[in-house]
């Protein structure tokens, strides 16, 4: 009776489990894959209970529970190995691919008794260094093998890695942003990662000391740690909240100004994982590093906007705070988009006549860009205004701060046929841009490749996040690893927060919205064609204003 009582409460337990999880994860069908909004904490650590092998399980039933086991990343997967013939858990790597699908399209078919194929429906993947890729839900088989070990049927061939149900994802697994240098040494840089929380810290160190940047962010982004240094334990202990990471190598030739950028990557990295302090070591003797300082990407609360009362960043009671030089050059222009420079010394501008000008905080108006059906410009952290034509992708280019063209178009923008928006990261490092290419609308960021003078010479490679439920309107950069993405789906319109590697969320938003532009925190506001400010309160849009001629984004704040 005990072990009955026993075994109907471990149930009761993981089915509570299953239902806490599809409460706040993601939906099993649908072009978006609702996971965390981004910038939200982190799901609470369920316990969810992986159910061991029972005797006299069918092979299908030996997988079938094998697979629910990957639920449980405690101890390497512990109860999952369990399932495997002894012989074959040293060979089977849990970490080395995650499959997330749509569990209620799994088929078990038995072949024999000895033989299974699982046919899973890949909504996305997360490969050996924590990295997410979205996928288009293809029907993937999986083949097993099994034997009897003492009586009991247990694997004996497997494909390596776990399969996970996309509702489960975001309750075992969570984002951990490892940080990189922009070229300069100026920001740090995102790249999303995916980990269970269990030995997180160990996780993230790993992958940015010993491993290296996203592909398609390498040659954008630049790390501190020299390559001749490693790891020197397997694992990195953390005791009281700070991480002890020790390393291997030529430690000591190591220049402080290096050490500091060290710190501040690690600190940055781990800060997600509950780490609130790091300590470097070497041969077991601390090394003295001062973290070093790096510039924000925080911006200006308020809305940056246009009334009939001037350009400026709007109070809660309808008036205009001037920007210095830049409201008063507004006014001899008539501008329809504007994405103001982080120091506020110029903004790109779209005018009414459809032409892009650099306006100056100081100085003459540049007009820069006169071709036909441009859309709404950008500018980056080293001042270069980005322009393009919505039918001519590949006329992509950027113009310096004295309003020469450089020609920058490559990848997925020399094979798009339309281009819809694009957006600049405020750290200056990625570009993000609504495309159709083979007729399919989708969101698309790519690095953004500099020479030594900070000039961009190419696009690296193009990582499409996720396809448009519809046409597409615009595209934002609400922080530094997610974006605000407006589009159409059906006869509505909806709002998309898109984590840069990562699931997404999806919102209805107002009709007739044209335009979207992120704030501190998880504000987002929106513009109607009307002129009606909406702005984001929980699931809610409330009318924030009236009047606005324009709306515009900023890539910063002035900084002493």
């Amino acid at each position: 009776m005990r072990r009955m009582l026993r075994a109907a409460a471990a149930v009761t337990m993981a089915a509570l489990a299953v239902v806490l999880a599809g409460c706040a994860g993601l939906p099993a069908s649908g072009p978006v894959f609702a996971g965390l909004p981004p910038g939200a904490a982190a799901p609470p650590d369920f316990s969810f209970i992986a159910q061991k092998p029972q005797d006299g399980a069918s092979p299908e039933q030996i997988v079938q529970g094998f697979i629910d086991a990957g639920i449980g990343p405690e101890g390497n997967w512990a109860v999952a190995q369990l399932y495997l013939a002894p012989t074959f858990r040293s060979t089977w790597n849990p970490i080395a691919n995650t499959t997330i699908d749509d569990r209620a399209a799994r088929e078990y078919v038995a072949d024999g008794d000895d033989k299974v194929t699982l046919t899973v429906t890949q909504r996305a993947s997360v490969d050996g260094t924590g990295a997410y890729k979205p996928t288009e839900g293809g029907r993937t088989p999986l083949q097993f093998a099994l034997d009897k070990v003492d009586g009991q049927w247990r694997i004996t061939k497997a494909p390596d890695g776990i399969v996970i149900g996309a509702d489960q994802f975001t309750s075992v697994f969570h984002q951990y942003p490892l940080m990189y240098f922009s070229p300069g040494w100026r920001y740090l840089v995102p790249d999303v990662r995916w980990f269970p929380a269990n030995n997180a810290a160990t996780r993230i160190t790993q992958q940015l000391v010993d491993g290296k940047p996203s592909p398609w962010l390498a040659e954008s982004v630049t790390s501190a740690f020299p390559d001749n240094l490693s790891l020197d334990t397997p694992s990195v202990p953390v005791t009281g909240g700070v991480a002890q990471v020790e390393l291997s190598g030529p430690v000591l030739s190591v220049e402080s100004a290096t050490l500091g950028r060290m710190q501040a990557q690690l600190a940055r990295s781990l800060s997600n994982a509950g780490v609130t302090g790091v300590s470097m070591s070497y041969g077991g003797a601390g090394l003295n590093a001062e973290t070093a300082a790096v510039a924000s990407t925080r911006i200006e609360a308020r809305a940056l906007a246009g009334t009939d009362k001037g350009f400026g960043f709007l109070s809660s009671d309808g008036t205009i705070e001037p920007i210095g030089g830049i409201t008063e050059a507004m006014r001899r222009i008539e501008p329809v988009a504007v994405d103001l420079a982080a120091d506020y010394s110029a903004a790109a501008v779209r005018t009414s006549s459809g032409a892009v000008a650099r306006v100056p905080a100081k100085g003459a108006i540049l007009s820069l860009d006169g071709r036909a059906d441009l859309v709404d410009p950008a500018i980056d952290s080293r001042g270069f205004v980005w322009s393009v034509p919505a039918d001519a992708p590949d006329g992509l280019r950027a113009y310096n701060p004295e309003g020469h063209p450089v020609s920058v178009a490559g990848g997925a923008f020399a094979n798009a046929s339309h281009v819809t928006a694009i957006a600049v990261s405020r750290d200056g490092t990625r570009l993000a841009a609504i495309l159709t290419v083979g007729g399919q609308p989708q969101v698309v960021v790519f690095g953004i490749v500099r020479d030594a003078d900070g000039v961009p010479k190419s696009l690296g490679e193009a990582v499409s996040l996720a396809p448009l439920p519809g046409r597409g309107i615009d595209v934002t950069w609400l922080d530094d690893s997610a974006l605000g993405v407006l589009a159409t789906s059906g006869g509505a319109t909806v709002e998309i927060r898109q984590l840069v590697g990562g699931p997404s969320t999806s919102t209805s938003a107002p009709d007739k919205v044209t335009t979207i532009a992120g704030s501190s925190g998880t504000t987002v506001r929106l513009r109607g064609g009307d002129g009606t400010l909406y702005s984001q309160r929980g699931s809610n849009w409330e009318q924030a204003g009236d009047g606005i001629l324009v709306l515009g984004t900023v890539q910063g704040m002035p900084q002493g």
